[in-house]
């Protein structure tokens, strides 16, 4: 059991949180405070839902690049929506804002799997239709606090859990949390317990053998970038409630956050290889570098360096992986 831990990205990851973390405490002390880990568990939960979708898209073998343009999407027609209709209710919001994300994750599932396109050039090229087409057919104009509905700044105050400051002010957890644990949970009984999650780790690790074994290829492909929809849906109306701003221009852009944060947690680019626990401190790490490289006296341009250098990491260890792996299946091949 040993043997095996130590074999595990997940066990490194950690170990390298832990120092990073004792570093910054170092440096500031007030970083392993509970107040600080509350903030940082509900700025980094939308994070961690997007990662949540994009763990199960490499899983499967394809990548998504457009999540971020359907989670902007989703948010600012929904806020539109409640505006123009005078509903002030959170579940209208959440209901239209999936559905959005959805019907746009639908689209990229025709390309790729009726149509077989590359995933990358696909969705590379959706998240630009997406983003184009919000900011042309439903507006460009923002909206800031006193224009919001008050379901959201509402929804953004809740915490699970309150303690009182010193000078007589409130911190909690907030329940964004509760939403990042709905998902984990769906996400973990999917990919473990159905065959859904089956086919999923199925076609990532052999897409043709998974073709001849009869999977319906086309359902689970449609799945997955839907589910990713659903997700990117979800993190819309919580990025807008954390912020209490709705701009159709932001959130697009941090894709690379996202996806260098299920890489580094152990999910391989060609698929079939990842977990959910790796997802979940890989988002740690990222969160972590990206809110403190200044502490440790680095400017903020130090933190797309790192991202960079950690997709390609991941991919580097993926290809040499492969190398083996075939250099070993050629001998034992030979030998017999």
């Amino acid at each position: 059991m040993r043997s095996r831990a130590f074999q595990r990205t997940e066990f490194y990851l950690l170990l390298v949180i832990i120092v990073f973390s004792t570093v910054i405490t170092i440096i500031n002390p007030s970083f392993l405070t509970i107040e600080n880990m509350f903030d940082l568990v509900k700025s980094s939960s939308g994070m961690a839902i997007l990662a949540m979708g994009v763990f199960v898209v490499l899983l499967s073998g394809g990548i998504d690049v457009s999540f971020t343009a359907i989670a902007i999407a989703g948010q600012y027609i929904a806020v539109n929506t409640l505006i123009a209709t005078g509903i002030d209710n959170l579940l209208l919001a959440f209901v239209v804002s999936c559905s959005v994300g959805m019907a746009l994750g639908a689209i990229n599932a025709v390309f790729i799997s009726l149509l077989n396109l590359p995933t990358l050039i696909t969705t590379l090229g959706t998240l630009s239709l997406f983003h184009g087409a919000l900011l042309e057919f439903v507006g460009t104009k923002s909206i800031n606090t006193g224009g919001l509905p008050e379901c959201f700044k509402t929804f953004s105050a809740l915490n699970i859990l309150s303690f009182t400051r010193a000078d007589g002010t409130t911190y909690g957890l907030s329940v964004f949390v509760l939403f990042f644990i709905a998902v984990v949970l769906i996400s973990w009984v999917i990919l473990r317990f159905t065959v859904l999650g089956r086919g999923i780790y199925a076609i990532g690790g052999n897409f043709t053998a998974a073709k001849r074994s009869g999977l319906n290829i086309h359902l689970i492909q449609f799945f997955i970038y839907m589910y990713v929809g659903f997700l990117a849906g979800i993190m819309g109306i919580m990025h807008l409630s954390l912020i209490r701003y709705s701009n159709p221009n932001y959130i697009v852009g941090t894709e690379l956050s996202v996806i260098a944060a299920v890489v580094i947690g152990g999910a391989r680019i060609t698929g079939g290889t990842g977990s959910i626990i790796g997802t979940i401190l890989g988002v740690v790490m990222i969160v972590i570098l990206e809110k403190n490289l200044v502490l440790i006296g680095l400017s903020s341009y130090w933190q797309q360096f790192f991202i960079g250098l950690i997709i390609i990491v991941g991919v580097s260890v993926t290809y040499i992986q492969n190398r083996i792996r075939s250099q070993r299946s050629a001998l034992t091949t030979a030998g017999t």
